[in-house]
């Protein structure tokens, strides 16, 4: 009896580890706006962890960056210009999603954006406080990400966004945003956001928190840095793509 005492107990502390892994928080941190050479492009993509790069379509250095962050471990998602309620078009860049366009042409150009951007496994809003609350538009942008089998995180640029019940119609895995590091471009912003993305991660199985390359880039990216020794005492970095597997056993909100 005793040697199967023993031989149980040596079992169970082979697989502890695991199991105490397997309870920890999540936290997926994606970093948007790459494809245009922006500032931060580098210190991002020596973060040692796991990242969710959203690549901008058509830009001058979509490819590339899509290739170097897959290349060095990184998961890639498509950063899909759509229309904001305010903003210039031109901060959307060529090829947006707006109300305006003919179902051919958005399914077009998501089609096109799907084709521009290697190794992509899912998809995002850049801006998009206007598209994501249109549900024809958003019903044929996640019609062209199921046939592509690609999920879609929304990004939450709207509180009205319909994207999160419309892909669950069309049964696309969909996941949304819980935190921006910068949308506000100051340091001392950019670290209270860290902040409460800690305080987050206590208390919840996972969380999701966005930053960017650009103006706030290099900022983002030392914060994260800075933030990682004790965001890994709670939680556990994951890929996007983890959560989307796992999106029936956790509770997002």
């Amino acid at each position: 009896m005793k040697k199967w005492t023993l031989m149980f107990f040596a079992f169970y502390l082979m697989f502890l580890p695991s199991a105490i892994a397997a309870e920890k928080h999540k936290v997926a941190i994606v970093i948007d706006d790459f494809g245009n050479n922006m500032k931060g492009t580098e210190q991002m993509l020596s973060l040692p962890i796991p990242l969710t790069i959203a690549v901008m379509p058509f830009l001058p250095s979509t490819k590339a960056d899509a290739k170097a962050a897959h290349q060095k471990g990184y998961e890639v998602i498509i950063h899909m210009p759509m229309e904001p309620i305010r903003g210039k078009r031109s901060w959307l860049g060529p090829n947006a999603i707006t109300t305006d366009l003919s179902d051919e042409e958005i399914r077009k150009r998501v089609e096109l954006a799907v084709a521009d951007v290697p190794h992509a496994v899912g998809m995002n809003n850049h801006m998009g406080s206007k598209v994501t609350a249109d549900e024809r538009v958003m019903r044929i942008i996640l019609s062209v990400c199921k046939k592509h089998g690609l999920f879609y995180l929304d990004s939450k640029t709207n509180s009205k966004s319909v994207a999160g019940k419309v892909a669950k119609e069309l049964n696309v895995p969909v996941i949304e945003n819980h935190l921006f590091f910068d949308d506000i471009y100051t340091s001392a912003h950019i670290t209270k956001q860290a902040i409460l993305l800690l305080s987050r991660v206590k208390e919840k199985p996972v969380t999701i928190a966005i930053g960017h390359v650009g103006p706030p880039g290099e900022i983002t990216s030392s914060v994260i840095r800075s933030s990682m020794p004790a965001l890994k005492e709670h939680a556990q970095f994951v890929f996007l793509s983890q959560l989307v597997q796992q999106r029936s056993l956790l509770p997002f909100h």
